[in-house]
């Protein structure tokens, strides 16, 4: 596997151990819908979360959130639509980014909530 793969994985397994620690339920991890693909889907406090996890060894290039163009966050929007209708939830969606830094130095995890769109 790709270095960059393995990486990738291994924040999204951080990024799902921090919310289980902050009381969140994960209800899916790599959810695809059609090409597009949620991080993580699971509740808190009565909202339906949707989080993308944006992972990097270092933020030479920017921040890994702002990785997130305006095209995927159409593709999530679009995702999570389905995802409520085809399991029947009514529940409010929020949108959030989970920053992954790590490499030999350092280990940080932010967490943008309500990042980029809230319907």
């Amino acid at each position: 596997m790709a270095q960059h793969n393995e990486l990738g994985e291994l924040g999204e397994q951080m990024a799902a151990d921090y919310l289980q620690a902050k009381e969140y339920q994960i209800l899916e991890r790599n959810y695809f819908y059609q090409k597009a693909e949620v991080d993580i889907i699971a509740t808190y406090k009565n909202e339906l979360i949707c989080v993308e996890v944006k992972t990097r060894n270092s933020d030479f290039f920017g921040d890994p959130q702002e990785f997130v163009t305006s095209g995927k966050i159409k593709l999530l929007v679009k995702v999570m639509d389905a995802y409520m209708t085809e399991n029947d939830i009514d529940l409010e969606c929020r949108f959030d980014i989970i920053a992954v830094l790590k490499n030999k130095n350092q280990e940080v995890i932010t967490h943008y909530e309500n990042a980029f769109y809230h319907f």
